[in-house]
């Protein structure tokens, strides 16, 4: 039973870090970003437009969607302990209910997000005014390191290698080396997708200068190229789960796993960037 019980700290992490520990992260990279805009500077970007009140409505909704996916997980986790002493402890149910909780935990809240920036660009205009901006055309390597662009790439082959491998001596349920080649194949060109328009795609942040976007860029393509690390490591620790015989402990590497990409998926607004000098006196920028 001791995987059992493992399962249960693990998703206990899960929820502390989905319904937590990034919102928090979230709320004070937002109130980082709207502290370097005075409200008089606000009012010539948006005049007429209460940005504050706003800011802090969307805010409050987005504090209320998160508590209520805490308040899920740990009725969830009271459910799953009391279930977990039972000698019929089944894994498969508590495999699928990270995922379950996972999904809608991770992704409404970043909808909500995406729709506030959305109808706020279309129902507030922005002023008319001088815009400057870098001409410097940014690169993967300006804020990630060859070497770990190298590991990144080097693990793609390595499960292609190890899945060919077990082909050979093949486990219950083992879709193929193709399938399997194929899946990590798209979830390396999806991440591909995502550098490409973190790195060159249009600014969201209408506020954020320079300086911050710079920094947000490397968080996120950090977070990226590391997430195809942990995805392919995943990956074949499940496999090798599997070929241990070792099926009852997957759902503790799901939950760890899920927790481990839902940082690495925040990584753009984990850390924000501490406000300077040159902050303080910077317009913001395309």
């Amino acid at each position: 039973m001791i995987e059992a019980y493992a399962f249960l700290a693990a998703f206990a992490v899960q929820v502390l870090v989905m319904s937590v520990l990034l919102p928090a992260w979230f709320i004070k990279n937002v109130r980082v970003q709207a502290a370097r805009f005075p409200a008089e500077r606000l009012a010539q970007l948006y005049p007429g437009v209460d940005v504050a009140h706003i800011r802090e409505r969307f805010l409050t909704e987005y504090r209320a969607l998160t508590t209520i996916f805490a308040v899920l997980g740990l009725l969830l986790l009271v459910w799953l302990f009391s279930d977990a002493w039972h000698a019929d402890w089944n894994e498969n149910k508590a495999e699928a209910l990270p995922t379950l909780y996972f999904f809608p935990a991770f992704m409404l809240p970043l909808l909500l997000s995406t729709r506030f920036v959305v109808m706020f660009n279309k129902e507030h205009k922005l002023a008319e005014r001088k815009r400057s901006a870098s001409l410097k055309r940014r690169g993967l390597f300006d804020f990630v390191s060859p070497l770990t662009v190298f590991g990144a790439v080097s693990c793609y082959f390595l499960y292609a290698a190890f899945v060919i491998y077990i082909e050979q001596h093949p486990f219950p349920g083992f879709a193929g080396s193709v399938i399997n080649i194929g899946a990590i194949t798209l979830v390396y060109a999806a991440n591909a997708f995502a550098l490409y328009v973190t790195l060159y795609g249009k600014r969201c942040n209408p506020f954020e200068t320079h300086a911050g976007r710079l920094h947000t860029i490397g968080m996120a393509v950090r977070g990226i190229v590391y997430s195809c690390i942990v995805i392919t490591v995943f990956i074949s620790l499940n496999h090798s789960l599997r070929l241990l015989d070792l099926k009852s402990w997957e759902p503790f590497a799901l939950s760890i796993f899920f927790a481990i990409g839902a940082i690495l998926a925040s990584m753009g607004f984990a850390a924000p960037l501490r406000e300077t000098d040159v902050d303080r006196g910077e317009s913001p920028v395309s």
